[in-house]
């Protein structure tokens, strides 16, 4: 037994190339995800990609594994979930407080929430990956994808399905990148959008649906469970919300403009209750499994301490848990200091003890608090729409309670700007905490499927960690010198909406300056109530059918433009698995499937960044144009656009999926 452990403790895990790797897929990934997800709200999980990517170019090397390509992967599935940074730092530029994104500054958040967010996901391995019936769906689909790709079994067939798997990201790319440029030069529209009136007293609704292959991919990731739940948010907020509450504001207003200013101003807010309380329900049924999480890390750092650290098999090796402590106690000094000079240059140097204490033992408590709920629901519905922007909502209310409290009294009324900021910076700090202990859990799911060794997955997500902090904010100073952000004023007509940033900003400010509506949250705690009482009754008497209370609070306060492509994706994706159970290799079908919308959100979200590039320059360079310098025709054609647009991009989704259904078919000589 001994003799054996030795000789597995050999293999190519954590090794150099496999580093330098991982970095380099991380910085693309991230720069692709800033981009995506400030423009629809959504973040993608860059797991699997990766982990194909790794495996075309590693197989080249006789020594790689499967544990040295999941190794990567976990490094760069850094880039799916850091970028979640989006969904609060853009408020900073919102509330006029910043006019760039600081570098130093903006990566010392990301960098030091993220490593303390890997040591917040040791406990909770136990408890939510080893002890839990989760279904992790996006750890699974990349498990499944490293042990048919890996070169640690090289039969023929093995071999053909990796060369498929790659063929089907990398043309996704090219199709969705292609698709992206022919959008940028307007021949092809982005998105429909109708607005209309359906009430006497003068309500409107409307719908803007988006012509995106990235969304359309997400939909399928997340699946027909996430999608049904995302469409009847979308119902709720869009045919009674919007036009609800639109009979009761400005009517003189243009249909598009009333509209979308009820669902930012009120239907937003009600989501936001929905989603908030979902959040707290998760948690409270995670009180138990946390627990008996802690007490087994607790028990293996005692075997360690017996000089008995062989015993334990391989997959229960994390970091030590004294190390973890120590790294997790080193890491709030800096963060006490970020926080104290931050509340110091925005004239706060009278409260900056307060700021600093105070602000490292809420970052201390709700990040665990995060932590917790959206590992959860990383291992319910995936990364990708795990609820880091929902309890982000609850994060910064509850900052702004506290600041309100204990802060406001003793300050004057000119510094309310600066508690709003605050309130937003270490909102910030806490999100990195959640984002990252959300995502640690999804890659060790992989790993104890694929026998890896969690503690070298632990370090190789704090090297992620670290490159993808560094890129986040220069890619964010570049979108927003090309496009800005929604509601800030000289912004563009193409405006990012970073819809996540503009509500916690919005939300921050409503709490300090005391005009916040709350009985709009209030209604959306009622929704939410109502939807934990559905989904419960369901778990209980139906085997499959369930209506997750967080998708649908995502549904009500995302953007429809970001939503119904969504739900087209997830019936897509179900279709396709259908049709997949119904072939002689259904899983290799279906895994293909997972791959090509994979590849469709890369290729889009890359070359997003890279028009933004050119958008961002194109004064210099040149362009007729700066807003869009690549357009080949003008206003006049919007509407021949639209259709040219929809028709092309049903017939690319028909084409690819069943040119990916054949090539799984060819595999094996079949």
């Amino acid at each position: 037994m001994g003799e054996k452990l030795t000789q597995s403790s050999d293999r190519k895990e954590l090794t150099v190339r496999g580093l330098v790797l991982g970095v380099i897929i991380t910085v693309v990934f991230t720069a692709a995800n800033v981009f995506f997800g400030l423009k629809a709200g959504l973040t993608f999980a860059t797991s699997i990609p990766a982990a194909v990517i790794s495996m075309a170019l590693l197989r080249g090397f006789k020594d790689s594994t499967i544990q040295e390509n999941n190794v990567v992967q976990t490094i760069a599935s850094a880039a799916g979930t850091l970028s979640s940074i989006i969904f609060v730092l853009p408020g900073m530029i919102m509330i006029g407080w910043w006019a760039d994104f600081p570098f130093w500054t903006s990566f010392a958040v990301c960098a030091l929430g993220g490593v303390l967010g890997v040591m917040y996901s040791i406990p909770l391995r136990r408890a939510l990956v080893t002890n839990s019936d989760l279904p992790y769906p996006e750890g699974i689909a990349c498990a499944e994808v490293l042990k048919v790709g890996s070169g640690d079994d090289a039969d023929a067939a093995s071999v053909e399905e990796s060369r498929a798997g790659l063929l089907a990201v990398l043309w996704g790319s090219i199709v969705s990148a292609v698709f992206a440029v022919i959008v940028a030069t307007q021949v092809f529209a982005s998105d429909f959008v109708r607005y209309f009136r359906v009430s006497e007293r003068g309500g409107v609704t409307g719908f803007d649906f988006g012509l995106s292959f990235a969304l359309l991919a997400i939909g399928h990731l997340v699946g027909i469970t996430v999608g049904v739940a995302m469409l009847i948010g979308a119902i709720i907020g869009w045919v009674w919300g919007v036009p609800h509450f639109s009979a009761l504001g400005d009517l003189s207003q243009s249909m598009a403009d009333l509209a979308n200013a009820t669902w930012s101003q009120k239907v937003r807010y009600v989501g936001a209750g929905t989603l908030g309380v979902s959040a707290i329900w998760t948690l409270a049924k995670l009180v138990k499994p946390v627990i008996t999480g802690l007490t087994s890390a607790m028990a293996a750092s005692r075997v360690r301490k017996a000089g008995k650290a062989d015993t334990l098999p391989r997959t229960e090796r994390d970091i030590p848990i004294g190390i973890v402590g120590a790294v997790t106690l080193a890491c709030f000094v800096p963060i006490a200091w970020l926080l104290g000079y931050f509340g110091n240059s925005a004239g706060l140097s009278g409260q900056v003890g307060v700021l600093a204490i105070g602000g490292v033992a809420f970052v201390v408590l709700m990040g665990f608090f995060v932590s917790t709920v959206c590992g959860y629901m990383a291992g319910l519905i995936g990364s990708s729409n795990s609820p880091l922007s929902g309890v982000g909502i609850l994060v910064v209310i509850a900052a702004a309670l506290l600041l309100v409290a204990f802060v406001k009294p003793h300050v004057g009324e000119a510094e309310g700007k600066a508690l709003v900021a605050f309130a937003l910076f270490i909102t910030a700090v806490v999100f990195t905490v959640a984002a990252i202990a959300n995502n640690n859990l999804q890659d060790l799911k992989t790993g104890q499927l694929v026998d890896a060794t969690p503690w070298r997955q632990q370090v190789a997500l704090v090297v992620g960690v670290i490159a993808g902090a560094a890129v986040i904010p220069p890619v964010l100073d570049l979108v927003n010198t090309a496009y800005g952000f929604v509601g800030v004023a000289g912004a563009g007509p193409q405006a990012l909406p970073a819809p996540q940033a503009g509500l916690i900003s919005a939300l921050a400010q409503g709490v300090i300056t005391g005009n916040i509506d709350w009985s709009l949250i209030e209604v959306g705690v009622g929704i939410g109530i109502a939807l934990i009482v559905i989904d419960e009754v369901l778990a209980r008497t139906t085997r499959h059918v369930r209506i997750p209370p967080l998708a649908v609070g995502l549904g009500i306060y995302l953007p429809t433009v970001s939503t119904l492509m969504v739900v087209v994706g997830s019936v897509v994706g179900w279709y396709f698995d259908r049709r997949a159970d119904r072939t002689v290799r259904p899983e290799s079908t279906k895994q293909l499937g997972v791959l090509l919308a994979s590849g469709l959100i890369v290729g889009e979200s890359i070359i997003g960044v890279l028009i933004a590039a050119i958008v961002a320059f194109a004064d210099k360079l040149g362009f007729s144009n700066p807003q869009a310098p690549l357009a080949l025709v003008g206003p006049d054609f919007a509407e021949k656009a639209q259709w040219i647009g929809g028709i092309a991009f049903a017939l690319v989704v028909l084409f690819m999926y069943r040119w990916v259904a054949r090539m799984a078919g060819r595999i094996g000589g079949r």
